[in-house]
């Protein structure tokens, strides 16, 4: 009956601590939801009735000027009006659109009353479908793995809402972009190997060695973004950010703190797999000391090392496919490709998080067999 009830709290305590923060970070404002370019404008989803191609002009692949449509508005205070939107084109094949009688479209109306000034076109509307497509990943995922497949969508949750509601605005605000991003990833890796373990010293343990490995790729890339003279304007939008009115950001070290922050799920997976490794060597053998119970953690994080290495690579490189065929197709050399600052950044991230992850192995295999080991013998 003990046991059953120390299960019960291993389920339950999770859940409730989860459901406690999801419920205060949703509440949590981020002090930017009344910013000045949203003020006296409505957001709405409008129906495509009729469009206007005229203005277009074209050239090529390249389009300019601006398509104007006929939108039936499906919500907000305009609901049931037909209005005329402008969907403005800047010749961008990455970011123009063209709509279609029949497409639903995401909209800003600019009005004064019951006036309304204009009606730009933001994009088609997808909403519905994005949710859908998580609806569906998270039936299917607690289908096939059931408990724990629920903790990972409420941690998911949780790392969108750290990330949106104190992360971002804390960059914004101007506040140290490395101290904050290692606080938040600390918190975020704290609560999900919680959630994998509930209170179990196998979470001490894999947090440990994840956030030491996590210290480690933050010193390195740290280190290497100024050797390698990366500035953080490397990073996509990043003018933009600085136009918008934000030129006195560190973006520098905003580029710093996202190769931690990147690498630090990887490393977390790993700690949690050598920790749960070494869990079930002693469970098998409770009288193993500490330094036999360490061995078999680096063995098993040998053998994840090398696919996880390569995941990372994959995950960094796989959004600059198009990017290796134009220089391949203009016969650039290896070396000028390595050499580009862009290039150097992607490398950058790459090495510097695997390094991460070579290291986060030895240190949960510390941690976990000194402590696991230690609470068996008790």
């Amino acid at each position: 009956m003990k046991q059953f009830f120390a299960k019960q709290k291993n389920v339950l305590l999770p859940l409730i601590v989860a459901m406690i923060l999801i419920g205060i970070l949703i509440a949590v404002p981020t002090g930017y939801e009344d910013a000045l370019i949203y003020q006296g404008t409505e957001r709405a989803v409008g129906k495509v009735t009729a469009t206007d191609n005229s203005a277009i002009k074209t050239s090529g692949l390249v389009q300019s000027g601006e398509q104007s449509c006929t939108l039936e508005i499906e919500d907000g205070i305009f609901k049931g009006r037909i209005l005329e939107g402008v969907n403005f084109l800047s010749g961008s094949l990455e970011k123009d659109k063209i709509y279609k009688t029949g497409d639903r479209a995401l909209l800003t109306i600019s009005y004064d009353g019951d006036e309304v000034k204009s009606v730009v076109m933001s994009d088609h509307y997808r909403l519905d479908k994005e949710i859908l497509l998580l609806m569906i990943f998270a039936v299917f995922l607690i289908l096939f793995a059931g408990k724990n497949g629920f903790q990972a969508i409420l941690s998911f949750v949780i790392t969108v809402l750290m990330i949106w509601k104190v992360l971002v605005p804390c960059y914004l605000k101007g506040y140290s972009p490395v101290w904050v991003g290692i606080a938040i990833v600390t918190v975020i890796t704290a609560i999900i190997i919680f959630f994998v373990y509930g209170p179990d010293k196998r979470t001490i343990a894999a947090t440990s060695g994840s956030l030491l490995g996590i210290l480690t790729t933050c010193i390195l890339g740290i280190c290497f973004t100024d050797l390698f003279q990366i500035h953080g304007a490397i990073m996509s939008n990043a003018e933009s950010l600085l136009y918008s009115g934000y030129q006195d950001l560190d973006l520098t070290a905003i580029f710093m703190s996202s190769i931690f922050i990147g690498a630090s799920g990887a490393m977390m997976d790993l700690a949690v797999d050598i920790t749960s490794a070494i869990w079930e060597v002693i469970q098998k053998k409770p009288e193993i000391d500490w330094k036999e119970a360490m061995k078999s953690g680096i063995h098993v994080g040998q053998a994840a090392m090398g696919t996880m290495t390569t995941t990372l690579l994959l995950a960094y490189s796989g959004g600059y496919i198009a990017l290796l065929m134009v220089f391949m197709a203009q016969g650039t050399p290896v070396d000028h490709i390595l050499n580009y600052k862009y290039v150097a950044a992607e490398v950058l991230e790459t090495v510097v998080g695997s390094f991460g992850l070579v290291t986060v192995a030895p240190f949960t295999a510390f941690t976990a067999g000194v402590l696991l080991t230690k609470r068996d013998k008790n």
